[in-house]
């Protein structure tokens, strides 16, 4: 940053642009929603996608005019290798925002020089903000999280379905039947950084998803390991905010039971 804020007053400044765009998902008139399908099984966009990220850049880069943008509903992306970068989803679980099915969330990352900074993650419908800054800890609505301290057998599992991604199809499903067996039981949302979110805050043990995108993630993953939580790729390593990647989430007792071998 070029100015004297701490990180701290920078992060409330990205909450507050986070929780106007808010609003504009909870007053949306459904019936003008503009729906456009895009590449990809049951991939959709709607007109708010696009307005919410409209507000999002204009607000977010007057926060930070010295960052760039990287928007899904951009179809070029910026490089986020040097410098400041926000990585914006506007609203994650577009599918349950045209059905009003109340689980979507405005998902932001600030990075800084390649690597995650700061994360927001706003629920509109339950008026929750998920937070953090590297090195600081998560937070809820201002409250520190933690993730779970449950093994698997005693655990939730939450996974995604890639929907845009059909060849994965039958390998997510053998995986959700497989944890099925071993845990407690499993969850489907369709947002991937409520799930994020809901790992963080210890409502669930483990998220799975192979084929997430670096807006789907970088907020979220860095909300989870704030919370103490561990977040690598399918194949165990680092995420890339480049391309996209498979993802596991989970709590430190249950990461040895994510090293699952994924085939599509």
């Amino acid at each position: 940053m070029t100015d004297n804020r701490t990180e701290e007053q920078l992060l409330e400044e990205l909450v507050r642009v986070v929780r106007a765009c808010g609003a504009i998902i909870l007053n949306a008139d459904r019936t003008k929603s503009g729906i456009d399908e895009k590449a990809g099984h049951a991939n959709f966009v709607t007109t708010y996608d696009k307005k919410v990220q409209s507000e999002l850049q204009e607000k977010l880069l007057a926060v930070l005019p010295e960052a760039v943008f990287v928007g899904e509903e951009e179809d070029v992306h910026a490089s986020v290798q040097n410098g400041y970068a926000f990585i914006v989803d506007p609203i994650d679980g577009t599918t349950n925002f045209i059905k009003d099915y109340h689980a979507s969330a405005i998902s932001v990352a600030l990075i800084k020089d390649a690597e995650r900074y700061m994360g927001v993650v706003y629920n509109p419908y339950l008026d929750e903000v998920f937070t953090a800054i590297r090195g600081k800890g998560a937070y809820l609505n201002g409250k520190p999280i933690q993730v779970s301290k449950q093994p698997l057998a005693n655990g939730i599992v939450i996974f995604g379905t890639a929907t845009y991604y059909e060849e994965f199809a039958k390998a997510t499903f053998d995986m959700a039947y497989d944890y099925y067996c071993k845990a407690l039981d499993v969850r489907r949302s369709g947002s991937a950084a409520l799930d994020l979110c809901n790992i963080a805050a210890g409502r669930a043990e483990l998220f799975f998803e192979l084929r997430l995108c670096p807006w789907d993630y970088a907020a979220g993953s860095l909300i989870v390991e704030e919370a103490g939580g561990v977040v690598t790729t399918t194949d165990g390593g680092a995420l890339p905010f480049n391309e996209g990647c498979g993802v596991f989430a989970t709590n430190a007792v249950c990461a040895a039971d994510v090293m699952y071998k994924v085939q599509s």
